[in-house]
């Protein structure tokens, strides 16, 4: 088989002049290399077809290679011309320059010797070859140079979701509607009581919904190893953990869908083993499941990612990087009321930006070409996210603002433990207060995580994949958590669960094992999957955590199965099952299914 595709190498590079002197062939038409073509007239491309049929070269190999040759039988056919024009030119002004100073009746015999021939011949190949490139002529339809920098591609998803809700289950607190809305007024005993109960998910009643996401993006090539990246996407609202698009959403009726920015990034790569890179880009870190991260998160900042194969089959690599969660508003402030001027006085507030600083070491080791494993060990430290109780607070009306506002979570999921962000004294001088809430994160986040993948290929191409991963938040104190962990009387429970003592916790696991095609691409490529996870409520920040296993953040349990088969070229179809349970508190469940139409290109 390797005599064969040398052959066909060898064949293809002759091609090119052999070409030049056959010029049957009608100019823009190649011969069609498939693995069902019709035996051609052309020698090359028969074998080509052979191989392809042996499955020695892919059909976009060998079209390659055709395309190849015949845009070097085109320059040569071109510079065969020239030759003989200027040839000719050269040989008619020779002649007449001679007939001028000769007697009559005399004849000559043009001699060129061969070595004249030869070097005629590459100079005017060579221009030609030049004025091809610098023209764009050498293969008629091709892109400019500058559009061959940009690579675009995309997906398309369609999904129908059901979420299934038994009987039992408890309402959950939605504690970022309050924090992204006004804050909640819950009792004290100066101001009239609240009958109102907080915003809550819904956790009884069953939905069918039908969601699409459609994505954009283009790669562009820049110089000496810097590209960009831009990438759009759909999406219902801002949410880091989700581009869906619900179809009814945003008004019904319709109406047209919102499109975000979901990518913004310049890379820089050196060298081969070393890539830097600044803006909205891609998760860096090496995540084999989404138990911490999950998979369409993108990271806002700088991050770096060094690897190198020290030794054959073993490739140590090193992530770093630092990325900015929330920025202080430059106009940050708020009103102070003065009763001793009776008025109001503005003041700034300081910056309390929040940041994820993380880090990662590991190694990829391929044992033989059927076995290869990753490993990798993570620190990632979360700055400024745990809730600030405010100084004392006077509040009179729901607009009113404390000095720890900002501290609460500009976006969450559910899961996470809450504290009271406001120190607001019940007093009735010279008004009644109102004790309107906003809810900081009650606990610090410094994680640390462990991953694992190992590949068996034995049966190549079906490939069973185990993946692991467990984290530990190592910043955790389960007495201070449980000293300021919400429990107001009107809260239906509390951030863990259950109006009783405390039992979140900070850790987490998830195992899962693949069976299948690595990559879904082809007709009836197929992979099938099962697994189990656990994550604790205080484990990592339920922000960036998997949206769609027990719609969304910690304190979940339970299991998920699921597969795929591909319906035809870089189109498959998915479905999905999952069961999840809260680990603490008062219970919830939801099973949830998903059916995935996807294409990309």
């Amino acid at each position: 088989m390797r005599e064969l595709a040398a052959t066909a190498l060898m064949l293809v590079s002759l091609a090119a002049p052999a070409a030049a002197q056959d010029d049957g062939m009608p100019q823009g038409k190649r011969p069609t290399v498939s693995r069902d073509a019709p035996p051609s007239s052309n020698a090359t491309v028969n074998l080509i077809n052979l191989l392809v049929k042996q499955g020695t070269l892919s059909e976009e190999q060998a079209a390659t290679l055709v395309k190849q040759a015949d845009d070097e039988a085109y320059v040569a056919r071109q510079a065969t011309r020239d030759a003989a024009a200027k040839a000719e030119g050269a040989e008619k002004k020779a002649t007449s320059a001679a007939d001028a100073t000769s007697p009559p009746g005399t004849k000559r015999v043009t001699y060129v010797p061969e070595i004249v021939k030869k070097q005629l011949r590459e100079e005017i190949r060579a221009e030609v070859m030049d004025r091809a490139h610098k023209e764009n002529w050498a293969s008629p339809g091709m892109y400019p140079e500058w559009a061959q920098r940009i690579k675009f591609y995309g997906d398309i998803r369609t999904r129908y979701e059901g979420d299934h809700f038994p009987a039992g289950n408890a309402p959950l607190t939605n504690f970022n509607a309050i924090n992204t809305g006004s804050p909640f007024q819950e009792e004290n005993n100066s101001a009239p009581p609240n009958p109102y109960f907080p915003p809550s998910y819904n956790v009884s009643q069953d939905r069918n919904r039908f969601r699409f996401r459609a994505r954009l993006g283009a790669d562009v090539d820049l110089f000496d190893g810097f590209t960009a990246g831009l990438r759009i996407a759909t999406g219902e609202n801002s949410s880091p953990v989700s581009t869906n698009q619900t179809f009814g959403g945003n008004g019904g009726n319709f109406s047209k869908y919102a499109v975000w920015l979901d990518r913004a990034f310049i890379k820089y790569q050196p060298v081969q083993d070393v890539v830097a890179s600044v803006g909205r880009f891609d998760n860096p870190f090496w995540s084999p499941t989404d138990l911490v991260w999950y998979k369409d998160l993108g990271f806002d900042g700088f991050a770096v990612q060094a690897r190198h194969e020290v030794e054959e089959g073993f490739t140590p690599f090193f992530v770093g990087g630092a990325f900015p969660v929330f920025n202080t508003d430059l106009n940050a402030g708020l009103n102070i009321a003065d009763l001793q001027q009776n008025n109001v006085v503005p003041v700034k507030l300081p910056s309390r930006d929040k940041w994820l600083f993380g880090a990662q070491t590991g190694f990829a080791a391929r044992f033989d070409a059927e076995t290869n494993l990753t490993m990798a060990v993570a620190y990632y430290d979360f700055t400024n996210v745990r809730g600030r109780l405010s100084s004392s607070c006077l509040v009179y009306l729901a607009s009113d603002t404390c000095d720890t506002d900002l501290s609460r979570p500009s976006f969450a999921q559910k899961g996470n433990t809450y504290m009271r962000l406001r120190n607001i004294p019940d007093t009735l001088v010279p008004a009644p207060t109102f004790d309107y809430q906003y809810y900081g994160l009650a606990s610090e986040f410094r994680p640390v995580v462990a991953s694992a993948q190992l590949d068996l290929a034995q049966f190549n191409p079906i490939h069973v994949i185990l993946d692991a991963e467990y984290i530990w938040n190592t910043a955790f104190n389960r007495s201070a958590v449980a000293a300021v962990a919400v429990r107001p009387t009107n809260f239906a429970g509390t951030p863990d669960g259950g109006p009783g003592p405390y039992n979140g916790g900070n850790q987490g696991w998830l195992a899962r094992m693949t069976v299948g095609n690595k990559e879904i691409k082809h007709l009836w490529d197929w992979n099938a999957h099962v697994g189990y996870k656990y994550l604790e409520s205080d484990a990592t920040v339920d922000a960036f955590a998997d949206s769609d296993f027990g719609l969304g953040g910690t304190n979940l349990k339970g299991y998920f199965i699921g597969g795929n088969v591909g319906l035809g070229e870089n189109i498959w179809g998915a479905v999905r099952w999952m069961s999840a349970n809260n680990i603490a508190g008062l219970p919830y469940k939801v099973d949830i299914v998903q059916l995935d139409l996807n294409a990309r290109f």
